[in-house]
């Protein structure tokens, strides 16, 4: 195996980041995530016990592995801690295990109610988990926000916060008409905060250069899909970060000669949560018949039913080419099972003309109508199955299809959310 990988989504998040993770996670000795916040949600199943997560790399669950946290990342120390005492609870310790960049920045109270309270007005809302992900990573690029390594100089961080709420609660206040944040809470909470996390708190670049160069391998983690990275998807219906390939370097600190291997991970069908566009999205009918067939089609972090429809191979060779992938990690094949017959969306037409490629304009997409190829379905489950040859004819002409539309091979394919559930075709 080549030494590092890095995991991505091919659609708009969903697509069982969590589970590839694990799986590959044995074979690794670093997790690091390298991008987004609270707001993502993965989801790990192991000998029938469910682990979700929001924050800490799914590689955690796996004894002795050391996981990560970038400096692309935003943190939520409330939901950080809670997740501890989660994974706690459930037998699993960070101590020792767990390091966060103190360069990543940190998400307030206030970013909170700033991102609730836009989100409350009907006109241009995003669909967003209300979680101040945005409004963190505007700070950020504003250059007003505070920072992990900020909560161990407490002269500072109490300035800096004086000086941001100050302007905050004027918004709050003044242009929504909102309740404005306490300034003694907030210090002593965070305060609070610094006391539980100054040992989780290092230099995540350095230590991954010095981690690389002794030849550990790392394996590393996005969240969300590449249709939500910030500059390449669905704006402005995306998420606040990078999350296609590229991000796992500006958000880690590394080289991009660290990443040797891209696995792009994509649902045997698509879904997407929040606003924007859907090409091939389902009706309420369709969209409802899977769901429940699915069984788990809701957000991990709102809890908000997926929207659902076809895979889309436009978007996915889009996806490829924006992340320099090479392999797909193909997941939920069983939830197709006994589908008479099964779509892929080959195309797109705009105004009755038919368009090259994936539009750059979100309205242009909006628009657009997909173009599709109908292949037969299988009624032979997929569930048990261990090896590709096993694989229904059908299923395998629906796999070699999607491989010739995206131009990458399907190396890992998944027939069921437990870690045992999957079908390896290449090296690991």
């Amino acid at each position: 195996m080549k030494q590092n990988i890095c995991i991505v989504g091919a659609q708009w998040g969903d697509e069982g980041k969590g589970k590839i993770v694990d799986l590959l996670a044995e074979r690794v000795s670093i997790v690091a995530r390298y991008q987004g916040g609270a707001n993502a949600g993965h989801t790990v199943k192991v000998n029938k016990k469910e682990f979700v997560l929001h924050l800490i790399p799914s590689g955690i669950v796996h004894p002795g592995k050391l996981c990560l946290i970038g400096s692309g990342v935003v943190i939520d120390p409330q939901s950080l801690l809670e997740e501890m005492e989660y994974l706690k609870k459930l037998g699993i310790s960070v101590k020792g295990r767990l390091l966060i960049s103190g360069g990543a920045h940190l998400t307030m109270p206030y970013h909170k109610l700033l991102d609730s309270a836009r989100e409350s007005r009907a006109e241009g809302a995003i669909g967003t988990t209300h979680r101040g992900i945005g409004p963190t990573y505007a700070d950020k690029a504003y250059r007003s926000g505070l920072k992990m390594i900020d909560l161990l100089n407490p002269e500072l961080f109490a300035t800096n916060l004086k000086r941001n709420l100050d302007e905050k609660n004027f918004i709050l206040q003044k242009y929504y008409g909102h309740k404005k944040a306490d300034y003694s809470r907030t210090l002593a909470l965070y305060r609070s905060y610094a006391k539980v996390l100054r040992p989780y708190i290092a230099d995540v670049s350095d230590l991954l250069s010095k981690e690389m160069a002794k030849g550990r391998k790392v394996l590393f983690e996005g969240a969300q899909g590449t249709f939500l990275d910030v500059d390449f998807g669905t704006y402005p219906f995306v998420t606040s970060s990078s999350t296609i390939a590229g991000g796992a370097c500006t958000g880690l600190g590394v080289g991009p000669s660290a990443v040797d291997r891209v696995i792009l991970v994509a649902k045997a069908y698509t879904t997407r949560v929040g606003n924007g566009p859907f090409p091939t999205e389902f009706d309420a009918k369709m969209s409802g018949f899977l769901r429940a067939k699915a069984g788990d089609e809701v957000g991990r972090t709102t809890g908000r039913p997926r929207r659902c429809g076809w895979l889309d191979a436009v978007m996915l060779k889009r996806a490829v080419q924006l992340n320099g992938a090479g392999e797909l990690a193909l997941t939920k094949l069983d939830i197709l099972d006994g589908f008479r017959e099964v779509k892929i969306a080959v195309g797109y037409s705009h105004k009755g003309k038919k368009i090259d490629g994936y539009p750059q304009s979100t309205g242009e997409l909006a628009g657009c109508r997909p173009r599709y190829l109908t292949l037969p379905g299988w009624d032979k489950p997929t569930a048990g199955l261990r090896s590709y040859s096993q694989l229904p004819a059908n299923a395998k002409r629906y796999i070699s299809t999607i491989e010739k539309l995206a131009g990458a091979r399907a190396s890992i394919i998944s027939v069921g959310s437990e870690r045992q559930a999957t079908i390896l075709r290449g090296k690991f």
